[in-house]
């Protein structure tokens, strides 16, 4: 779980069920993050109330940062909630590919050492 979160309103007071949905939705993401980098993780949330031309008035944004990578996604809606729901859900492709490229580094390494160690034992 991600333990450091913190949420800032903009021109947006968020009200305790805006933060309790925050935190259930951001916490959600540390399974697509490798467990070797969950330890140092830190999400800053920033709420905004934005007047835009096409009726989205909120906007959402949200940067993790782990391991000096940071991984940001920013949405804006006409509901608050619902741009949380889309960042969340575009946080969670970055973090899996993020994810997906560790593995494949780590798990290269193992490979080559199965092969070194049967090579050897001839």
């Amino acid at each position: 779980m991600i333990n450091q979160i913190s949420i800032t309103g903009i021109q947006y007071d968020p009200d305790e069920a805006t933060k309790k949905y925050v935190i259930k939705k951001i916490s959600r993401l540390d399974r697509y993050i490798p467990r070797r980098e969950r330890q140092s993780i830190i999400a800053e949330v920033i709420l905004r109330g934005v007047d835009r031309s096409h009726g989205n008035k909120y906007e959402a944004e949200v940067i993790i940062e782990m391991h000096g990578k940071v991984i940001t996604a920013k949405d804006s809606t006409v509901n608050m909630l619902a741009a949380l729901d889309i960042v969340e859900a575009k946080l969670a492709a970055q973090l899996h590919t993020h994810k997906s490229e560790v593995r494949s580094r780590r798990s290269g390494r193992r490979v080559l050492a199965r092969f070194k160690r049967s090579g050897s034992a001839d």
